[in-house]
């Protein structure tokens, strides 16, 4: 019923050159694939060009991020409307690492998740905990008010295109990845909060993914889990013949 999502986002790394040549070697190694649905998140400066080849592949791209106004004052910023006019409509929003890097709030992320909607854009929304939280019992409480958060005043059709990618922030680009057993955990905690926001049959159809450390070597046991619908996948997805194992689990 719910389709699995392989994406990779390739975060602060391959200038459109390397992006390009990352496509001549996975795309043929992916070839024919539509087990899973593959998406890329490259750099904004390789976007535009990432989108040019995958058109017509079994593997789609999007942003990393975006403002929620289509225009204005805001230096640095990309609007819905300049990444739909390059025909992007894959979104990833919420990134832990813009939470804590750049204050990214709950607020934006529901006014970026509103804009997406809006724009006709598939998101990918990011939630997770840190260690401390995880240590101190806090998990269900930070995915409650983080998933709550993003899903304020937005409705159970306008939630119809929503993914939600759990990522224990404690396990992102450190070696550890939570165990199957706590994903899973955490992933049903999620789906008990969709279903408080959006309803039970949105709860049911809506896709999440686990981000944290995936790579070749635990992604056969990350996706034997009922709960888990795919990985959202950092520096294993930089390597074609890396991603391609990932996408070609067993």
């Amino acid at each position: 019923m719910r389709k699995p999502i392989i994406a990779g986002n390739w975060k602060m790394y391959k200038t459109p050159k390397e992006s390009l040549a990352f496509l001549e070697s996975f795309l043929p190694l992916v070839k024919g694939h539509d087990r899973d649905e593959i998406i890329l998140f490259p750099t904004m400066t390789s976007l535009a060009a990432v989108l040019e080849v995958v058109a017509g592949t079994n593997v789609r791209a999007g942003a990393q991020n975006m403002h929620w106004l289509n225009e204005g004052a805001y230096t640095g910023e990309t609007s819905p409307t300049m990444l739909t006019a390059i025909g992007c409509r894959q979104v990833l929003l919420g990134h832990s690492e813009q939470r804590m890097y750049f204050n990214e709030t709950f607020e934006r992320v529901n006014l970026k998740l509103k804009a997406a909607i809006s724009h006709g854009m598939d998101a990918m929304v990011c939630v997770g905990e840190l260690l401390a939280e995880r240590e101190a019992m806090q998990t269900e409480e930070v995915l409650r008010t983080q998933v709550r958060a993003a899903l304020h005043n937005i409705t159970a059709s306008e939630a119809q295109r929503l993914v939600i990618a759990y990522e224990p922030i404690w396990a992102i680009g450190t070696g550890a990845t939570a165990t199957p057993e706590m994903a899973a955990e955490a992933h049903e905690m999620i789906r008990k909060e969709l279903a408080h926001c959006c309803g039970s049959q949105t709860a049911q159809e809506t896709r999440i993914l686990y981000g944290g450390s995936v790579k070749p070597e635990n992604i056969n046991t990350l996706m034997a889990q009922e709960q888990i619908d795919g990985v959202l996948v950092g520096g294993a997805s930089l390597v074609p013949e890396s991603f391609a194992r990932i996408v070609r689990y067993e």
